[in-house]
């Protein structure tokens, strides 16, 4: 993959990203595909939530145009599955075992064309992969929880995955990073803060499948994906583990939906909203630098590994000290988890 045709990929998957997002608002609210607001939600007027669909549709052209190696092929067509999966589950929300069965298909699919971590070397790589392709997507599903957010995260993420791609000689691997990171910028445009769209579960699966086999097609070196593949992921782990933690300690489902992001958090320090996703994204975009790091042997894979997980952790409990239940306060940001 050439100089010319990266930034061929980029700029048109944000184009397209950006101007295909106009017609689908439209579609949504002239068929009233809105999320209302009420409960705990706190954008003030009916938002479309389609956007998932204008993000699907600058990605697919760039990449299928390039796309040569199988397993490249293989991860964009699961992809596009989830989208779907997630597609008519913001339309008529599914249960959870009906998109569970269909994200560990597609992902068995990915990883039986060769997407697989080579953390031991042996048929263990098969469930150990699949199991943290499932979990990462649903990480990122729930990142979506406030304006521009996840669409920050994953244009940081896809930009530093087809850097380290390219820094190691995998170009082939940088195609879906730079059209989905391409497709996300053009979609910003539209899911900055205040929102005009929603990417809706259509897009918030597509991109948490794109981003988890692309890491693990990128840190394919021996040693290397633990590492690697933790400290690309590593925003959206975080944010998992502090609402999971959260919600068991305060004795409410893990499955329930809240204000107890992270990114509520931050809100609640005083942050802005348009603070809090830049910060987000610049977090995504270090750990993706340590990534690189690791990938290019400039880095220990186990020191890169014991700073994410030490880090993680750290975060994971000062961040259990913001009250993330306050009694009778208003959401401060829009939560469709």
């Amino acid at each position: 993959m050439s100089l010319a045709a990266s930034l061929g990929t980029v700029v048109s998957a944000t184009v397209i990203g950006a101007a295909t997002t106009v017609p689908v608002r439209r579609f949504a609210l002239w068929t009233r595909l809105t999320d209302r607001p009420g409960g705990r939600k706190a954008h003030r007027r009916a938002t479309p939530f389609l956007g998932g669909l204008a993000i699907l549709a600058a990605t697919l052209p760039p990449v299928a145009f390039q796309a040569e190696e199988p397993a490249v092929r293989a991860i964009i067509l699961g992809a596009a599955v989830l989208a779907l999966v997630g597609l008519i589950d913001d339309l008529r929300p599914l249960g959870p075992v009906p998109r569970l069965l269909v994200e560990t298909l597609a992902t068995l699919t990915v990883v039986l064309n060769g997407v697989q971590a080579p953390v031991t070397g042996t048929w263990l790589d098969i469930p150990l992969t699949t199991i943290w392709i499932v979990v990462v997507t649903n990480s990122y599903n729930l990142l979506d929880n406030m304006d521009g957010a996840l669409g920050a995260v994953a244009v940081a993420t896809g930009g530093m995955l087809a850097v380290t791609a390219f820094a190691t000689g995998a170009p082939a691997a940088a195609v879906i990073p730079l059209a989905l990171a391409g497709a996300c910028a053009g979609f910003l445009v539209h899911n900055w803060t205040p929102a005009r769209i929603f990417m809706g579960d259509c897009g918030s699966l597509f991109i948490g499948f794109a981003i988890a086999c692309s890491a693990v097609l990128v840190f394919d070196g021996p040693g290397q994906a633990p590492a690697g593949l933790l400290l690309v992921t590593f925003v959206a782990t975080v944010d998992t583990l502090v609402v999971v933690v959260s919600r068991r300690r305060a004795g409410r489902s893990v499955m329930s939906g809240g204000t107890d992001h992270v990114t509520h958090r931050l809100r609640r320090l005083g942050l802005s909203v348009s603070q809090t996703v830049l910060a987000l994204a610049a977090v995504a975009a270090l750990t993706c630098g340590l990534a690189c790091a690791v990938a290019v042997l400039a880095l220990a894979p186990l020191l890169a590994l014991a700073l994410a997980v030490g880090s993680g952790l750290v975060l994971v409990v000062l961040l259990q000290g913001v009250d993330a239940y306050p009694a009778a306060r208003p959401a401060l940001q829009p939560s469709r988890r």
